[in-house]
């Protein structure tokens, strides 16, 4: 046995066990991204909802929505905002909620005419952690996962 036999022989199971480690946390790390995510939103649509003419001056005089009106956009963000992230934590339609809010959040930061680099640095995280729901799932933990599982044979 050479060298490099020896060492895979010693690494390969430690390996092994590592990567079943982190596959036994792919699910909970999901939901908890899930829930972290849209509970950030979710709770910019209520503080939006609670002051809806505060809301609207600040659309019609800070967030600038391309293509929108202001009255459209803070409508369109603020429905978005409380309907989304529901879906997303329940995930039922887990990945096109993902979606529209990762969407949402690039429209956010480009509609805002300056944002502070802490502010763009929890967007680009919020933006991260959606676009890894998006491309692989919202987990097995998931409405989407309970009804793929439950759905009637065609």
């Amino acid at each position: 046995m050479n060298f490099i036999q020896s060492i895979c022989k010693v690494t390969l199971p430690l390996w092994s066990k590592l990567v079943m480690g982190l596959e036994a946390l792919k699910n909970p790390a999901q939901l908890a991204a899930r829930l972290y995510v849209g509970s950030v939103f979710f709770m910019a649509g209520l503080t939006k909802i609670r002051d809806w003419d505060t809301t609207l001056a600040l659309f019609g005089d800070e967030y600038h929505v391309p293509f929108l009106s202001p009255t459209a956009a803070a409508i369109m963000g603020t429905g978005g905002e409380l309907v989304l992230p529901v879906l997303l934590v329940f995930g039922l339609f887990g990945r096109f909620a993902a979606l529209g809010l990762f969407v949402m959040n690039i429209v956010a930061v480009v509609s805002l005419s300056e944002i502070a680099p802490a502010a763009l640095q929890q967007h680009q995280f919020w933006g991260s952690l959606l676009a890894g729901l998006a491309i692989w799932g919202v987990g097995k933990w998931s409405l989407d996962a309970w009804a793929c599982k439950h759905r009637p044979a065609p």
